[in-house]
């Protein structure tokens, strides 16, 4: 299936907000002790810090965490994940999509007595109004609906009717994409481009009381259908860098502390949570940090070269040094968290395999006086990627003998982001935020291709777009017979073949994926992560 969107895809550096680690070393140093006065706040109100500040509030055109993390707390989904799992059940659909012999048409049964925030009756109407809107209004998440939806429509007040395009077994779960949520007809309209970025009219526990530049007001909704929230509404206080969020809790201006921090900033707030003065909550990441590979500059267009820095990257080191161990290490772009997952790079190459990654090369031809010289990009504005990069190059300078030497180099995030998919840099330090919990959407994105040649590698579709340029029609039947399968273990076993033929021809290097912290005071209780990295409001109690 033809994806072109992903040359705009959201590209969230959550680490873009972040100060150097200089900033932070004052900030750490000047605040040893944490202060121990109490909040204030009695009424039963959550307030909630983050740097993430939100550029739109319409779920049609929701495409980045800070959005999608407020939209989520505000509405329900057909479906939605359950807790601590990469699972979804049914939220308003009342069971899960009965799927016809062809894979193409869904029929979904809906829960009946649910409202809007305004008061208008939640049918199957109001989603096939939803879904159209979601697709014809053409914001930044449209195609992941309009790309496989052929029509959404009712065939009965409580059913819904979707068929699709071509056969996409993870359809159900790209349906609890947090944009994919029921709004009201009355307060939204269809068209191009007719977005209402202010205000947030949907189903959800929560109705949006104030939207200001720099805080939000949640209200508890009194005709919720479901189970009310734990507490009795939510502030969101959005800081302007991590600095301030990292203060802020510390002096108990906030209840809980989201994203981002560095991890300088967590590892402190850590140590001090060890010590009683308040409570850190990690939680299992499904964001995925590699190194994409462009087959056609060289010398990385060599498979000798591509093996060689698979063979001597040490995630550990990389992970323990850059993250302080605020991650884990990843063997294949599917995270752990996926029973699909297979550890292809770790069983092919280890870590740190430096014996292996010198006779790869010497026996492509390379040596001290012929050294293979690897550009590594990264964005300007991620410390993290910095950091990552310089200890991947004195890794290669320690251990490799000069054989194999890495000149960083970094462009800023904007203009980079625009010259990936023109195949500009050797090889780019990335992370991924998934859009849906499905192993696909760790796949279909970075190794589809839907017009290439051995020789110029892929001229349009996914790993283009990623930077790869990775052209191989025997990956682009597998993709497509696992996104038609829809029996599990059957589908489960392709992605092992795709893995196997990813740590193969190596496009993309994983390095570790995300282990996100949140930090809450010490009378708080339900806090809980998403497994989109969303906090969950609702559950919040003081």
């Amino acid at each position: 299936m033809n994806w072109p969107f992903l040359s705009t895809r959201r590209w969230v550096q959550i680490t873009q907000v972040l100060t150097v680690c200089l900033c932070l070393f004052v900030v750490v140093s000047c605040s040893t002790n944490p202060q121990t006065t109490t909040l204030t706040s009695g009424d039963g109100r959550i307030t909630v810090g983050t740097t993430l500040k939100p550029r739109t509030l319409d779920p049609a055109d929701a495409y980045e965490l800070a959005s999608l993390s407020l939209v989520y707390n505000m509405s329900d989904r057909l479906y939605t994940y359950e807790p601590g799992s990469t699972e979804i059940k049914p939220q308003l659909a009342t069971a899960f999509p009965k799927v016809s012999p062809d894979g193409l048409t869904y029929t979904i049964p809906l829960r009946q007595g649910v409202v809007f925030h305004d008061g208008t009756p939640f049918n199957a109407e109001a989603m096939a109004f939803t879904i159209r809107r979601f697709i014809e209004n053409k914001g930044k998440p449209a195609f992941l609906l309009g790309d496989v939806v052929e029509s959404a429509k009712a065939t009965s007040e409580y059913e819904l009717t979707i068929k699709l395009k071509k056969p996409f077994a993870a359809f159900p779960s790209l349906l609890a994409f947090a944009g994919v949520c029921p709004v009201s007809p009355k307060a939204y309209e269809i068209g191009e481009g007719k977005f209402t970025p202010n205000i947030f009219i949907g189903t959800g526990p929560y109705k949006l009381a104030k939207f200001g530049p720099d805080s939000l007001q949640f209200d508890v909704f009194d005709k919720y259908w479901g189970e009310k929230p734990l507490n009795q509404g939510i502030n969101v206080q959005i800081l302007s860098s991590g600095v301030n969020l990292y203060n802020a809790f510390r002096k108990k201006a906030v209840d809980v502390a989201g994203l981002s921090m560095d991890p300088d900033q967590v590892r402190s707030l850590e140590a001090s949570a060890k010590k009683g003065f308040w409570q850190a909550i990690p939680n299992q990441g499904n964001v995925v940090s590699y190194l994409a590979i462009n087959r056609n500059q060289k010398p990385v267009d060599n498979p000798a070269v591509r093996s060689a820095i698979a063979a001597m990257i040490n995630r550990p080191i990389i992970y323990e040094r850059v993250l302080y161990g605020q991650a884990e290490a990843l063997y294949s772009l599917i995270p752990k968290a996926f029973s699909d997952y297979q550890p292809v790079f770790q069983q092919q190459y280890g870590d740190g395999n430096i014996q292996k990654a010198k006779e790869l090369l010497l026996k492509a031809g390379f040596s001290q006086d012929n050294p293979a010289k690897v550009e590594i990009w990264y964005p300007s504005g991620s410390p993290t990627r910095s950091l990552a990069a310089i200890v991947i190059k004195a890794l290669a300078k320690k251990t490799m003998d000069g054989i194999l030497q890495f000149e960083i180099n970094t462009v800023e995030s904007t203009t980079a982001f625009k010259n990936i998919a023109k195949g500009l840099y050797p090889t780019f330090l990335l992370d991924w935020y998934p859009d849906f919990l499905d192993a696909d959407n760790y796949i279909q994105p970075f190794l589809s291709c839907n017009q290439g040649s051995p020789e110029k590698g892929c001229e349009d579709g996914g790993s283009q777009s990623q930077g790869s340029f990775y052209y191989n029609p025997q990956m682009n039947q597998l993709i497509d017979k696992q996104r038609q399968e829809q029996n599990l273990e059957a589908r489960k076993q392709i992605f092992a073949e795709i893995q196997n033929i990813l740590v193969r021809d190596i496009p993309y290097i994983p390095l570790w994926q995300s282990k996100d912290y949140v930090f809450a005071q010490t009378g708080i209780s339900g806090v809980q992560l998403d497994p989109t990295q969303i906090l969950i409001y609702r559950n919040l109690k003081k």
